[in-house]
């Protein structure tokens, strides 16, 4: 047997090189696999690999409501998408000092906000947060929120799986009363 970069090499048994790290008896039997069982191999690791991808989310149009100076308190807004079923499940950033997922919705023709615990994301559904419908409040500002201010936003997304993985979203600031 020859040893070349780390790997191993049996002349007589196969043309195969087969890494040092694998057990001598695996090395041995994979010598004796047929080409078609090594290509199921291949295919359920690469099937067991995307079932345990957790979601991609994206953002599109991201943004928050501009503020006075002493105002405390504003809104971001944007369109999500997932590749897998998952939902958001927190949200956080360095411009507050808290940020809560919310609700809005008009009852007998005034706006009732509260915090809920998740906004699904369907797999390949856009999710639209804004003014009116489920956004994220960011409260206790450190400073006022200027146009053009670029705020990131960390959310806590939680894939079926009940896996949670977090993604930033820089969004930029709109003037106050823009939308």
């Amino acid at each position: 047997m020859n040893k070349t970069d780390g790997r191993r090499y049996d002349k007589e048994t196969s043309t195969h090189m087969i890494p040092n790290f694998i057990p001598t008896h695996l090395r041995l039997s994979a010598f004796h696999l047929r080409p078609s069982a090594v290509s199921q191999i291949c295919v359920s690791l690469v099937l067991l690999a995307s079932t345990l991808a957790h979601a991609e989310v994206t953002a599109k149009d991201a943004w928050v409501r501009g503020t006075v100076p002493a105002q405390k308190i504003t809104g971001a807004f944007m369109t999500l998408t997932s590749t897998e079923d998952a939902k958001i499940v927190g949200a956080s950033s360095p411009a507050a000092k808290k940020a809560e997922i919310h609700s809005s919705m008009m009852m007998g023709g005034v706006n009732h906000m509260h915090a809920i615990d998740a906004i699904a994301l369907p797999a390949g559904k856009p999710v639209e947060l804004k003014p009116g419908g489920n956004h994220v409040m960011l409260m206790d500002l450190a400073r006022q929120v200027k146009s053009g201010d670029v705020v990131p936003i960390v959310f806590t997304i939680e894939g079926r799986d009940g896996k949670r993985t977090q993604v930033e979203v820089k969004a930029t600031a709109r003037p106050l009363g823009g939308q």
